[in-house]
């Protein structure tokens, strides 16, 4: 898979993908649940479902913040494989809203 330009990257974030940022490297979210076992419960989620499509983040969890960094280790950069994951991780957040 080709990593996307910085063009096209930010194309997609002013798009659908508003909540995530982009620093060069990987594209970026912090979300807030309102406590530690939600944040988990959250976690296994998404956990599960990157391991289907064999794409794992870079995410980090204290307490109640989960924070995703996403890119293609592979491709060397972000690719629309890191869009796919963005896009799930946002639907099974707003289930927690």
């Amino acid at each position: 898979m080709k990593a996307l330009s910085n063009t096209e990257i930010k194309e997609l974030l002013s798009g659908k993908f508003t909540q995530w940022s982009y620093n060069e490297t990987f594209i970026t979210r912090k979300l807030q649940f309102k406590n530690f076992v939600e944040a988990f419960s959250f976690m296994t989620a998404i956990a599960l479902e990157a391991e289907k499509i064999n794409h794992h983040p870079d995410w980090s969890n204290v307490y109640n913040n989960v924070v995703f960094k996403l890119s293609t280790h592979d491709a060397n950069g972000v690719t629309m494989k890191d869009f796919d994951l963005a896009t799930t991780i946002d639907r099974i957040f707003n289930y927690y809203a």
